[in-house]
C-alpha cells in the first residue's frame, strides 16, 4: 500500500480540474457506463472481516483485471490513463472512483459526495469476490454483507444497471437492461416489475430482487419513486466508494472552505454538461458506445 496522499487545498483544486475532464472524456467517448462498473469492481471487492480489497486502484494491476469478472475492463482503465498523467498528484483509487460518480451525474443521475484521499495499492485480492450474475439472493448478501453493506445497499446499487449493457464476449449475457442505456434513472425497477420487458435483460440476480420479498419493498419504492432512489443511491454508492477508507480531515476543512458561488457555478455547470451528455448520445451511432 503507498502513502496516503497529502489532500491539502491543492489537491482538491485538482480533483476538480481532473473531475472537469473526466465529464469531457465521457460526453466524447459515451462510456458512463463502464466508468460507473470500474469504480464498482474496484471497491466492490472489499472484506470488512480481513480489511482488505476495496477502492484502492489496484484494478489497474495486469493480476486483477484478468479477473474473469473484469473482462473488458481494461477498456476504462486505459481511457482513464491520461486523466491520470494529467493529474499525477491524484491517486488511482480517487480518480477510479470519481470516474464513477461523474458518470451517474452527467447521464442524469444524483450527485454523490465525493471525498478524496484515497491510498493505491499493488496487492490484488482473491478472484471471486464480485457477484457472481447467475446466482440469487443468498449469494448477493453473502457477497454485500461480506462488503459491510445492506439489504438496501444491495437493491439501491443494483439500480445502477440502468447504465450500459451486458456483454457475451464479458459476462455471457447481452443486451441493455432499460430502453435507455445512457440515461441514469429508475427505469430498472420498472422494468424489473413487468412480467415481460422484451428485448430487455434479467440476470437471474436481477430476478432475485423482485423474488426476495425484502429486496422487492426497495423495488418497489424505487419504481414508483424516483426521488427515494435517487436520495438512496447516493448515499450507497457514497459507502461503495469508501469501503476500507477512512477520509482524511484535511479533506473536510479544505470542502468547508469552499465558497457558495463556486459551488452554485460547478453545480450550474454540471447540469448543463448533463444536457449536452443526453442531447449528445441521442446522435451517437450506437456501436460507438462503451459499456
Amino acid at each position: 500500500m503507498s502513502a496516503a496522499p497529502v489532500v491539502d487545498a491543492e489537491y482538491m483544486a485538482e480533483a476538480e480540474r481532473a473531475r472537469r475532464d473526466l465529464r469531457a472524456l465521457i460526453a466524447s467517448k459515451s462510456c458512463a457506463p463502464i466508468m460507473l462498473r470500474l469504480a464498482w469492481h474496484d471497491a466492490g471487492t472489499y472484506d470488512k472481516a480481513t480489511k482488505t480489497g476495496g477502492p484502492n486502484g489496484s484494478i489497474r494491476l495486469p493480476q486483477e483485471y484478468s479477473h474473469a469478472a473484469n473482462a473488458g475492463i481494461k477498456i476504462a482503465i486505459d481511457l482513464l490513463e491520461p486523466v491520470k498523467q494529467k493529474h499525477p498528484k491524484i491517486t488511482y483509487a480517487d480518480l477510479y472512483q470519481l470516474a464513477g460518480i461523474v458518470a451517474v451525474e452527467v447521464t442524469g443521475g444524483p450527485t454523490i459526495d465525493f471525498v478524496p484521499g484515497r491510498r493505491d495499492s499493488s496487492d490484488s485480492p482473491e478472484e471471486g469476490r464480485l457477484p457472481d450474475a447467475k446466482k440469487g439472493a443468498a449469494h448477493l448478501r453473502e457477497v454485500f454483507y461480506r462488503m459491510g453493506l445492506s439489504d438496501k445497499d444491495i437493491v439501491a446499487l443494483s439500480g445502477g444497471h440502468t447504465l450500459g449493457k451486458a456483454r457475451p464476449e464479458r459476462s455471457g449475457f447481452d443486451g441493455p437492461w432499460t430502453k435507455d442505456p445512457l440515461k441514469f434513472d429508475n427505469s430498472y425497477f420498472i422494468e424489473l416489475l413487468k412480467e415481460d420487458s422484451e428485448g430487455l435483460l434479467k440476470l437471474p440476480t436481477d430476478k432475485a430482487l423482485v423474488q426476495d420479498p425484502t429486496f422487492r419493498r426497495y423495488v418497489e419504492l424505487y419504481a414508483k419513486d424516483e426521488d427515494a432512489f435517487f436520495r438512496d443511491y447516493a448515499e450507497s454508492h457514497k459507502k461503495l466508494s469508501e469501503l476500507g477508507f477512512t477520509p482524511p480531515r484535511s479533506a473536510f476543512i479544505h470542502k468547508s472552505c469552499q465558497r457558495p458561488k463556486s459551488l452554485l457555478m460547478q453545480t450550474a455547470a454540471g447540469v448543463a454538461v448533463a444536457a449536452a451528455v443526453v442531447a449528445w448520445a441521442y446522435l451517437c451511432e450506437p456501436n460507438k458506445r462503451l459499456g
